[in-house]
């Protein structure tokens, strides 16, 4: 049984702490306390931005982000999707994201997908070839180079190359619906489709955030099976992208309300990098 609190508190910083202590009050646990209107108003504050005035971590901006959405989500009917520019359908299927956010774990995974990006690993790879070796550049914002790795990493690190183009998938599809990726025909779309097994006649013609949906969720899909294929238990972080990777369109349109409601006017600052 994993202590999902023990995992928050692993993450937050002293002034989240503090934060923390002076809100929960007699009885509450950290689980409620996120979820609180209280912490909410204290962090998202009206007269400053989350993280900025009281200087809390954005992993906790991000962690009362998720817990308050999927209390909104308890009594809402519909979400919001965007269908092309500056239009928007609603979403009647509230019932699927309730579930996914219903379970610890699953939350635990979004807020801790959404922190890791405030801080993007990028890199020099060397790739031996006909002619020697080659200098490779890769970033985690670059899924294309991204993938390169999966030519070089030993099969026991694949999982987590795996894992993470899932997680660049979701990030880019849910916190930024707005600027959809540029895949369509190319050498590095045929890259992407070939580490994801797949072929163009799979592809129903989709490109763009379409494409990059289908191979989020085949890369969580490839994250559990070459664990398994490596001999690797399977961990409970590991079930969770299992669910993530039957549950992708859920899990993008959880995080795209995230987005709105609480992370769109400092999606720049937080996640500069991109």
């Amino acid at each position: 049984m994993v202590d999902v609190e023990l995992l928050y508190r692993q993450q937050l910083g002293d002034a989240d702490g503090r934060l923390l202590r002076r809100l929960a009050g007699p009885g509450r646990s950290l689980y409620e306390a996120l979820a609180s209107e209280e912490l909410e108003k204290a962090v998202f504050a009206p007269d400053g931005g989350p993280g900025m005035t009281l200087g809390v971590s954005p992993f906790l901006a991000f962690a009362v982000a998720v817990h308050r959405t999927a209390a909104a989500l308890e009594t809402a009917t519909f979400v919001e999707e965007r269908w092309v520019p500056r239009v928007r359908i609603p979403v009647f299927d509230v019932d699927a994201l309730r579930d996914l956010v219903a379970d610890p774990m699953r939350r635990y995974f979004l807020v801790e997908l959404l922190a890791s990006y405030t801080r993007v690993t990028s890199g020099v790879t060397y790739i031996r070839t006909a002619r020697g070796w080659r200098r490779r550049r890769f970033s985690e914002l670059d899924p294309s180079r991204l993938a390169q790795l999966l030519e070089v990493v030993p099969a026991a690190e694949r999982p987590g190359v795996y894992r993470r183009l899932g997680d660049l998938a979701l990030f880019l599809l849910g916190v930024f619906p707005d600027h959809p990726p540029a895949l369509g025909s190319g050498a590095a779309t045929d890259r992407l489709l070939r580490v994801s097994g797949l072929a163009a006649a799979d592809l129903d013609d989709r490109t763009g955030a379409g494409l990059l949906e289908l191979l989020g969720a085949r890369w969580y899909q490839a994250a559990v099976a070459s664990a398994r294929a490596a001999g690797q238990p399977v961990t409970a972080p590991l079930v969770v992208v299992s669910h993530m990777a039957s549950h992708f369109s859920q899990a993008r349109r959880v995080l795209t309300a995230v987005t709105d409601r609480y992370l769109f006017p400092w999606r720049d600052r937080w996640f500069g990098g991109r």
